[in-house]
C-alpha cells in the first residue's frame, strides 16, 4: 500500500518530516523517500528499505535537509520522490496509489510526446506517470483532476512546491489523508499515529477527490470533495496502526468492536483468548469481555523487522516470515483450549504454519475468530496484497475445488454469510489449516463496527461490489 507525510512550517521541518515518515512505516515495506525545499531548491533521497529500518536509512544523511518545507513517503512501489519541472513550474511529487491502466496510460503519453525514465524492471514508474497526467493541467487542481479523470484504480498525493505542499485525496476517498496544525506548522499524513508525539493536532479530514492547498500559516481548500466516498475497510482491518483514525473512527475501537461481537455469540468452551501480534491483538480484548474469559498471551511477535507475510513476493520468503516472526509461549498453550484472534485470512501461509507450531507445543484445541469475512477478491484500489491472481488467495482455491476446477463464475455465491456455499467453504478452510473451528466475522457486522453506512466502505475484497 504505503504512506506519505508532509509538513511546511515556519521554522526548520526535518525533524517533524523524518518522523512524521517514519510513523507511516507499517504502510509499507519497499522503500522510503524525503524530499526537502530550501531557497527553491530541491534535495532528495531515496532508499531500499527492504532489508533496513527506514530511520536506519535516513538518520545519517539528515543534515543536509534544509527548508521548512518538505514531503516523505513509504512506498510499496516505484522509487519516490520524483522530481519534475514543468510549465507548472518545480514540483516533488509522492503517490499512495494503484494504476490498473499504466500501459494504456503510458502509450497515450507517448503518442503525445512525453517521454519516461525507464526503470530496470524495463516498465515505467507510476508516480512519474501520475506526475505526467498533472502537466497537462493548466494549474495544480486541474492537473490533479485529469489524474482522478484518467487512471483506473486509485491515487492520493502529495506535491511540493516553492511555496506550498498541495495535498489531494483519492477520487473515492479509498485511502486517507489527514491534516494536523500545531504552532507556526501544518503536517499531512496518511495516518495521524505519529501527530501526538510531534505535538500536531488531528484538524481536518481530506474528503475525497478533495485538494488542499498548505502553507505555514493555513490550508486553503482548491477542490471540494464529491459526494461518493469508498474508504478501504481494511484499514480498521489490518493495515491501520491501533491509535490511528479514519472518518474520526479509531482503528483500535473497530477491532475491539468486532470482537466483542463475536465474542458474546459464541458458545465454544475454551480456556482462554489469544490474538495473534500485532493486528489481532485489540480484536482479541474485546472478544474475551464479550465472552466472559480471560486473555493470555500465547503467541508474542519477536520484533518488528520482519515484514508483512503476505507481502513478499516469493512464496518461500512468505513462509519463512510467517513462521520466524511470531513465538508461540509453551507454558501457556500446554494442554489448553484457545481462542485465536486474527486479523484475516489471506493466503494462508502464516495460519498454517501458526497452527502447526501450536500443537506441536501442547495445544488441546485451536480455535480460530477472524475480524473480516473470506477475502474472496483481489484487491483493485490499492493492492493490499502481493497477489496478481485470485487464486492465490485460499478462499479462491478452495472455491475452485468446491467447483470442481471452475471459480470465475460463481465467488459472489460463496460471499453471503449462512449460505450453504458459504458454509462449505468456511469447513473446507478449518480442515486445510487444521483448525479445530474456524468463524469469520460477518460484513453486516464489521460494517456495524466501523460505523459508516455501507455504501461509504470499500468492502470489494469480500463481495466484488465498490465503483471502478
Amino acid at each position: 500500500m504505503g504512506g506519505f507525510f508532509g509538513t511546511i512550517s515556519k521554522s526548520a521541518c526535518i525533524t517533524d518530516l523524518f518522523y512524521g515518515t517514519d510513523y507511516n512505516s507499517h504502510l509499507g515495506t519497499r522503500r522510503g523517500g524525503l524530499a526537502t525545499c530550501y531557497k527553491g531548491t530541491f534535495n532528495r533521497s531515496i532508499h531500499n528499505l527492504e532489508n533496513s529500518y527506514f530511520r536506519n536509512s535516513f538518520e545519517k544523511g539528515l543534515d543536509k535537509f534544509k527548508g521548512n518545507s518538505g514531503i516523505g513517503v513509504i512506498s510499496d512501489t516505484d522509487p519516490q520522490p520524483i522530481f519534475m519541472h514543468t510549465h507548472l513550474g518545480k514540483f516533488a511529487i509522492v503517490t499512495v496509489a494503484k494504476v490498473n491502466n499504466i500501459k494504456e496510460l503510458e502509450n497515450y503519453l507517448l503518442k503525445k510526446g512525453s517521454h519516461f525514465s525507464e526503470l530496470s524492471s524495463g516498465g515505467i514508474n507510476q508516480t512519474e506517470l501520475i506526475a505526467l497526467l498533472i502537466n497537462e493541467g493548466n494549474s495544480f487542481a486541474e492537473g490533479i483532476e485529469n489524474v482522478y479523470n484518467k487512471i483506473k484504480g486509485s491515487c492520493s498525493l502529495l506535491l511540493l512546491t516553492k511555496e506550498a505542499i498541495i495535498a489531494a485525496r483519492d477520487k473515492y476517498g479509498r485511502t486517507p489523508v489527514l491534516i494536523g496544525k500545531k504552532e507556526g506548522s501544518y503536517a499531512v499524513s496518511s495516518e495521524n499515529a505519529g501527530f501526538p508525539n510531534l505535538d500536531f493536532e488531528l484538524d481536518y479530514n481530506v474528503g475525497p477527490g478533495e485538494i488542499i492547498r498548505l502553507t505555514a500559516d493555513g490550508y486553503a481548500q482548491l477542490r471540494r470533495p464529491n459526494k461518493k466516498m469508498q474508504i478501504c475497510s481494511f484499514l480498521w482491518v489490518y493495515y491501520g496502526y491501533p491509535v490511528s483514525t479514519y472518518e474520526n473512527i479509531n482503528v483500535d475501537f473497530v477491532r475491539y468492536a468486532c470482537g466483542l461481537n463475536m465474542g458474546k455469540n459464541d458458545p465454544t468452551g475454551v480456556d482462554y483468548v489469544s490474538g495473534i501480534p500485532d493486528s489481532g491483538i485489540g480484536m482479541a480484548l474485546g472478544y474475551a469481555e464479550g465472552k466472559g474469559i480471560p486473555y493470555r498471551r500465547a503467541i508474542v511477535k519477536y520484533t518488528p523487522t520482519w515484514p508483512r507475510s503476505f507481502t513478499p513476493a516469493n512464496q518461500t520468503v512468505r513462509d519463512l516470515v510467517a513462521k520466524m516472526k511470531l513465538i508461540p509461549n509453551k507454558k501457556l498453550l500446554e494442554g489448553k483450549r484457545v481462542i485465536f484472534c486474527d486479523d484475516s485470512i489471506v493466503r494462508g501461509t502464516q495460519l498454517r504454519d501458526n497452527v502447526n507450531i501450536l500443537y506441536k507445543f501442547g495445544a488441546k484445541e485451536a480455535h480460530m475468530r477472524v475480524c473480516c469475512p473470506p477475502i474472496l477478491f483481489s484487491c483493485p484500489f490499492i493492492g493490499f496484497s502481493a497477489s496478481k491472481s485470485p487464486l492465490e488467495l485460499i478462499a479462491r482455491r478452495t472455491i475452485r475445488e468446491l467447483e470442481n476446477g471452475e471459480d470465475e463464475e460463481t465467488p459472489d455465491k460463496y460471499a453471503s454469510t449462512n449460505t450453504e456455499q458459504y458454509r462449505n467453504l468456511v469447513e473446507c478452510i478449518r480442515k486445510k489449516l487444521s483448525i479445530t473451528t474456524l468463524k469469520f466475522n460477518t460484513l453486516e457486522d464489521l460494517v456495524k463496527a466501523i460505523g459508516l453506512p455501507k455504501e461509504c466502505i470499500c468492502t470489494h475484497c469480500y463481495d466484488n461490489s465498490g465503483y471502478f
